[in-house]
């Protein structure tokens, strides 16, 4: 193992906290992940402006909505992103333990977010939004799911920074020793692992953002309303299924005779909860795409 330590890129150890001050026993702190969350809510509110500013880009040459409604939406998304994260993770994570301690529910410090029910949150917080301005709802999560990568990408990069949801066991040469990723089964030492943040960084991320954006921008799919949608939850349900086989399992799925953490046990194979919940996704996106291109064609 040590043979095997030696040969792996060393992890850029970064501070988790950009700045941090206490004030007394309170300890205030501006995180890369706080940082993520905000530049990538704030470049897709930006990217959202550019795309109204092309009406040739959309049905009937014409805006669903105004640059106003995406600003004004900017605190329904972020409600929505930390309330559904955060039950999401709740729900679909660690039920039993926070039903042992619901004082600890609300302790979103301590961690533990999940995009899926962030996802579901923001459907919910879109949704609500397009029914009180009058906006067609399709077109408006069109444009949320083309610029949506840009978080997944930011967010994923600060997974790394801050040394969590790390890979599982390898030996590639890009692997890396994580501080505080167990090796050994009684939890000793520390081994090379997959740096499987990356991987989601460049799949659901660059890779995504870069198709949706594309055809966007040069194939004008939000002149079809629904299709960007369908084709952000098939390509993300995806490229999270992927990753689930080079990334460690939640702890609290692990045990001796499950040591890849599978939710669901298929006879030698498994799923986990990450793939779980990743296949209603793309099943889901590309019913919605299939829908999306029925229902255009069948217009005048």
């Amino acid at each position: 193992m040590l043979s095997q330590i030696a040969l792996v890129i060393p992890y850029p150890d970064m501070d988790p906290e950009i700045f941090g001050i206490d004030i007394g026993p309170v300890r205030i702190a501006i995180r890369w992940y706080a940082l993520a969350y905000i530049a990538g809510i704030l470049l897709a509110w930006r990217m959202i402006v550019a795309m109204l500013r092309r009406p040739h880009l959309w049905p009937n040459d014409r805006p669903a909505m105004a640059e106003r409604d995406i600003e004004d939406f900017l605190a329904w998304a972020i409600v929505g992103i930390i309330l559904g994260g955060r039950l999401g993770y709740v729900l679909f994570y660690r039920p039993d333990y926070f039903l042992a301690n619901p004082g600890e529910i609300l302790a979103v410090w301590k961690g533990g977010m999940s995009f899926h029910g962030g996802f579901l949150g923001v459907v919910a917080a879109a949704w609500l939004f397009a029914r009180k301005r009058r906006i067609d709802p399709l077109s408006f999560g069109d444009a949320l799911a083309v610029t949506a990568p840009i978080g997944l990408f930011l967010g994923r990069i600060a997974n790394f920074i801050n040394g969590e949801l790390w890979g599982r066991l390898t030996d590639v040469p890009w692997a890396m020793v994580f501080p505080g990723a167990p090796c050994a089964k009684d939890g000793a030492g520390l081994c090379a692992r997959h740096p499987s943040q990356l991987y989601e960084a460049g799949l659901e991320g660059l890779l995504l953002g870069a198709v949706l954006a594309w055809l966007a921008f040069r194939k004008g799919t939000l002149r079809t309303p629904g299709f960007s949608i369908g084709l952000f939850l098939a390509g993300y349900g995806l490229s999270r299924f992927i990753v689930e086989f080079f990334r460690e399992a939640d702890p609290q799925f692990i045990t001796p005779d499950n040591p890849l953490g599978h939710v669901v046990r298929l006879g030698g194979a498994g799923l986990s909860m990450g793939q779980l919940l990743s296949l209603p996704m793309i099943l889901a996106g590309l019913a919605i795409m299939f829908w999306a291109r029925k229902r255009a064609r069948a217009r005048p």
